[in-house]
């Protein structure tokens, strides 16, 4: 019996791993079941589409994709699912991130990808956790106390 996912992660090259750690770390503080996967759109674009596939066969609920440069990973899967992707644009390449915000951000219509800043991985984690939210009162209440908790920190650091 395969585990069940509800959150696949993939990025495009291991060496952006550190960028996705914050999303990694904040979902499995909720419990969320992971997955992580090193796949590119470009170089294996067959096991892009099979990582996909076993990830809806699996259960998994919503993608979150991160990629530098042409970010074109966020676009590849969103093409493939009528899942929620939710893309990271990484920084880094000449415009430090900006070219891979664009690629992220700019889809054609009918393909849509949510997406956060450059480097933005919590949010990433934390609007994948809004969107299993909606059917989980659990993680809605995580949610609100993860939330408080982040504004208590601020009201006590003045």
């Amino acid at each position: 019996m395969t585990k069940k996912i509800d959150v696949q992660i993939i990025i495009g090259s291991k060496s952006d791993e550190p960028k996705v750690k914050s999303a990694i770390d904040l979902l499995s503080e909720f419990g969320i079941n992971i997955d992580f996967k090193v796949a590119s759109a470009h170089r294996t674009p067959e096991y892009v589409t099979e990582i996909v596939d076993n990830a809806i066969n699996n259960g998994v609920k919503v993608f979150i994709t991160g990629a530098g440069m042409a970010n074109h990973l966020s676009g590849t899967v969103a093409s493939k699912t009528v899942l929620p992707v939710i893309g990271i644009p990484f920084s880094g390449g000449v415009s430090d991130g900006m070219d891979a915000l664009l690629a992220t951000v700019q889809m054609p219509p009918g393909v849509p990808v949510a997406t956060v800043a450059v480097d933005g991985a919590k949010n990433a984690a934390l609007l994948a956790l809004q969107i299993l939210g909606i059917e989980n009162k659990d993680i809605q209440k995580k949610l609100v106390e993860y939330r408080h908790k982040e504004a208590e920190k601020i009201k006590n650091a003045i």
